[in-house]
């Protein structure tokens, strides 16, 4: 397998904040007692009240109508990757079923779809139904048009399909119905689906020059794509051997490597970073300790932000994984791009190609 590393960076993406509160003496202001006017009409003042109860359901409406949450959906870019791209979705119960209609090609998403990218369900395609299991398995059923797809996204539609839902934390696989009716392979290339699909089976599978595929196993990792100005994280599934006991260990490596020559995707890793002792695991937090090539620029303790995210990302794909703390020979020195100490482990982002992180 052929691969290239270049040496790249990018702004870091400023995190979302949100910050709320209450005024300090909210509740205990003193409330002056203010005599009637002398002269008071029951009826108007109980019209006048009812308008004023009725405009402001209203406005209580509208303002629950145009409510949004931020949604992952995961759709295909021009170089044929299912990536995940945060949008905006108004506020349902149903979120399961309203992630699949957005899913749909021509559908709701057709507004908002960033440059390059197209959704993968077939167009006129209709949710019949998104129902959960109590082991985690949901269950997505589709009008027979889901069947209206060509060969070569075959794969890209279950992955998008599964790693959408999976972004709730109590959907643990996937399952398809067509028409009500069980589906244990997909309808055009057959692509087994069986007891359900999760992410274990991956994303953006990469199986080239991989010659004994029963003695590997699968590690996904985040590399980069530059689209102009905005810079978004792909997720890659590789086979590594089963000689390799360190997933952890095995993600930096390939990160490391970098990409596929010819794949779109980006390396942004030193080619003579590595790591100077074995990742150390504890109650969720990893921490890594590499050598100097893990720096970004010719300044001294500058970790680029692209090298972090894409750490960040794929060390936390692995079960258990919450946070990544690094140091440089031992030392927690380093620094981000815009100065600021890396002091502290950095958790994953609640939502990833935001246009923030």
């Amino acid at each position: 397998m052929k691969r290239t590393t270049h040496i790249w960076a990018a702004p870091l993406l400023a995190s979302l904040l949100l910050l709320g509160g209450c005024g300090l003496f909210g509740r205990d202001e003193a409330v002056k007692e203010i005599d009637p006017p002398q002269e008071t009409s029951y009826v108007k003042d109980g019209q006048a009240l009812q308008e004023a109860t009725e405009s402001q359901k209203e406005g209580e409406e509208k303002a629950k109508a145009t409510e949004t949450v931020k949604r992952e959906l995961y759709l295909i870019d021009k170089n044929g990757f299912v990536v995940p791209q945060t949008v905006e979705l108004p506020k349902t119960q149903a979120v399961a079923k309203q992630v699949l209609e957005y899913l749909v090609e021509d559908g709701p998403v057709s507004e908002m779809l960033p440059n390059g990218f197209r959704a993968v369900i077939p167009a006129g395609t209709t949710v019949l139904g998104a129902k959960l299991e109590k082991d985690g398995t949901l269950i997505a059923d589709f009008s027979p048009e889901f069947k209206n797809y060509k060969p070569e996204d075959e794969k890209r539609i279950l992955q998008s399909i599964t790693w959408t839902l999976t972004q709730f934390d109590n959907i643990k696989r996937v399952k398809i119905r067509i028409n009500g009716y069980d589906q244990n392979v997909m309808p055009v290339n057959k692509t087994p689906i069986q007891d359900g699909v999760s992410r274990a089976d991956g994303i953006n599978m990469e199986a080239s020059g991989v010659p004994d595929i029963t003695n590997t196993h699968p590690v996904t990792v985040y590399f980069v794509v530059q689209q102009g100005n905005n810079t978004y994280y792909v997720p890659v599934t590789r086979r590594v051997s089963n000689k390799e006991k360190d997933d952890i260990a095995a993600a930096v490596n390939e990160l490391i490597q970098g990409p596929e020559q010819g794949s779109g995707l980006v390396g942004v890793f030193q080619p003579d970073a590595k790591l100077v002792d074995a990742p150390k695991y504890e109650d969720g937090k990893v921490t890594l300790n590499f050598n100097e090539g893990i720096y970004g620029s010719n300044k001294k303790n500058v970790i680029s932000d692209v090298v972090l995210n894409s750490l960040v990302l794929s060390l936390t794909e692995q079960k258990g994984v919450e946070s990544v703390a690094i140091t440089v020979n031992g030392k927690a020195n380093l620094v981000t791009e815009d100065g600021k100490p890396l002091t502290k482990p950095v958790a994953r982002p609640q939502n990833v190609n935001t246009g923030t992180f």
